[in-house]
């Protein structure tokens, strides 16, 4: 059986987990981390694609990305400005597509439209893009900061640890000290027990599988406190430079006494407490 060396921590005895499409997954048990084989990792690196970010995958992806912006992705920000520790003054929503959660964002929190930005850098065509101000096309390093909290939806598992490491570098130099981020992506305990059809290398261009031991990894030397949250195999937090370390597993215990900036933005004075209630129960409900 072909072994694979593990792209975090260079262990060169990594087994075959599973064969898609003609393409084999390695999993590393050290680092909690599953990855396309090397040989394609390398190509993608070097800029070839085996999913390309174009007119058919918009397509395609569409339908999916209202869904989610509409959906879960609005009780992830609900229950991210509830676990962050300082005032969000500004938030970035990261590979935000088409920038539709940035439109769910204007409609339930209309007083704080102008609090949220989004950026993308494989976008659809005009067309289908939203028209809010805050919407930019381009690379991450190019918005300029600080933002003191930002949502990263159904986006790493598209990219290589070699990527990955940039977005971390990139990220660290747009955020401001104790600034969350929350990475909604499915994680290794979601592919191995709730949905193995999660690895698709061509039709999703999914390549690599995190887990919150393989995000500490790559984003630890850059500033960042990794964080579990509790009963999601499909999330984490990354808290840049926190204020003090927190404990483990103290994440939802912030719910309960959240910062009185970010508790006035999802209780707006439009359309009520729905964000916050949303929030607190998503953080309460896994």
């Amino acid at each position: 059986m072909p072994m694979a060396a593990c792209p975090l921590c260079a262990a060169a005895d990594r087994p075959v987990y599973a064969t898609v499409a003609g393409y084999r997954y390695h999993a590393c048990a050290a680092c909690d981390f599953i990855f396309l084989e090397p040989e394609a990792m390398a190509r993608i690196d070097r800029g070839e694609s085996l999913r390309a970010y174009d007119a058919a995958y918009w397509a395609a992806e569409l339908h999916s990305a209202r869904e989610r912006s509409w959906g879960p992705a609005i009780a992830r920000v609900a229950e991210l400005l509830l676990y962050c520790r300082i005032p969000v003054e500004r938030f970035i929503d990261i590979g935000t597509g088409p920038g539709y959660l940035l439109d769910a964002l204007s409609w339930f929190l209309p007083a704080s439209r102008l609090v949220f930005h989004g950026v993308e850098l494989f976008p659809p065509a005009e067309a289908e893009r939203t028209s809010h101000p805050n919407y930019r096309t381009g690379s991450l390093r190019s918005v300029p900061g600080p933002f003191q909290a930002a949502s990263c939806i159904e986006v790493i598992e598209h990219l290589t640890p070699t990527m990955v490491a940039g977005l971390a570098t990139d990220l660290a130099s747009i955020c401001a000290p104790g600034a969350c981020t929350i990475f909604n992506t499915g994680l290794t305990d979601y592919v191995r027990h709730e949905d193995p059809g999660y690895l698709d290398p061509l039709d999703r261009g999914h390549i690599s599988i995190w887990s919150v031991t393989a995000a500490r990894r790559v984003f630890e030397p850059f500033g960042f406190q990794i964080h579990a949250i509790p009963g999601k195999t499909w999330a984490f937090l990354a808290e840049y430079r926190p204020p003090e370390p927190a404990p483990i597993g103290s994440l939802t215990d912030r719910i309960w006494s959240p910062c009185p900036e970010n508790l006035a933005i999802l209780n707006d004075p439009t359309t009520g407490s729905v964000l916050h209630i949303l929030g607190r129960e998503s953080a309460r409900a896994y």
